[in-house]
């Protein structure tokens, strides 16, 4: 995979430190050593101790990626939502793991991404996982198609220029605030192991939502992360007495929808490698459809949402 840069600075400066202020790790340089990667300065090639000079245009070979044998590629259903050549977004269904575990098999997101990326003939098959959603979430999920790709978004994460949006449908007859914060400290709990709760000492943990629509058995919401926390939305609903709908681990009920009614709706991204704005949309699935119909509320794809 290649990248081009342009140094566009007033004085000298060392190729490698112009490398790592474009994101490029030691290690990855390293690789590039080691590995068949390149580095070029005005079509000649360089090390990382020559100077460059106002001007100078950079161009990077990275080294080929080794993928690891942990994930076996599966043929399965991918509903591809976006894809260049670094990245590729997805609509995972609920019920289906983002990556394998030993317990359920190798019927993951990333088993899946990876027969795909293999037999779309992709320059590398090595999987990077840049947002993951709990198995009975549904909706957007972000791989890059490379490291270097995936450590450029990992700067994005949680700010301004990666935003997340969720869909929750979530039980309680008293109406929620228009909009409000959830800023509580989660952590896991001694019940079990898969279990998170709010904890003295826990994480912190922040929750933007604002309210869509209401019947008198709960609330259609529009959630934000402002952090990452494992099942950050599901806990801090259920710790303010509005649980998820079918969210029996957290307390809501089975009786409407056999899942949690959480659905990752909208990606929006500062591409890090083509420098443009992506707004990435995943219908409501249809579970989550009929669930809104019995409780008379309209679908999110009619409400604006508001920054």
């Amino acid at each position: 995979m290649r990248f081009k840069w342009t140094y566009t600075g007033a004085a000298r400066v060392r190729l490698g430190s112009f490398l790592k202020a474009q994101g490029l790790s030691s290690i990855q340089l390293k690789r590039m050593k080691y590995r068949k990667g390149y580095v070029f300065v005005n079509h000649r090639q360089r090390t990382t101790d020559f100077r460059l000079r106002p001007g100078d245009v950079v161009l990077v070979q990275l080294a080929p990626e080794v993928p690891v044998d942990t994930v076996v590629p599966t043929l399965g259903p991918l509903d591809i939502v976006y894809e260049d050549p670094y990245l590729l977004v997805v609509n995972k269904p609920a019920g289906v793991a983002s990556i394998p575990d030993a317990a359920k098999g190798n019927d993951s997101m990333a088993n899946f991404v990876k027969a795909y990326l293999a037999t779309s003939g992709a320059e590398s098959t090595a999987i990077h996982v840049v947002t993951r959603l709990d198995r009975d979430t549904s909706g957007l999920m972000l791989f890059a198609k490379h490291g270097f790709v995936h450590s450029l978004l990992d700067r994005q994460l949680h700010s301004r220029d990666l935003v997340k949006r969720y869909l929750a449908f979530v039980q309680g007859a008293a109406a929620l605030a228009p909009h409000g914060w959830l800023v509580l400290p989660l952590g896991r709990t001694q019940e079990f192991y898969m279990k998170r709760g709010v904890v003295l000492g826990g994480k912190p943990s922040v929750t933007e939502y604002r309210l869509l629509a209401r019947s008198g058995q709960g609330s259609q919401v529009l959630v934000t992360l402002h952090t990452g926390r494992t099942h950050q939305i599901r806990v801090h609903f259920a710790a303010i007495g509005y649980p998820l709908f079918g969210d029996d681990l957290y307390g809501g009920s089975q009786a409407l929808i056999g899942r949690q009614a959480l659905h990752c709706a909208t990606l929006d991204l500062w591409h890090p490698v083509l420098h443009t704005k992506l707004h990435l949309t995943a219908a409501l699935p249809s579970d989550m459809v009929s669930l809104g119909d019995k409780l008379g509320m309209r679908k999110w794809e009619d409400v604006p949402i508001i920054d």
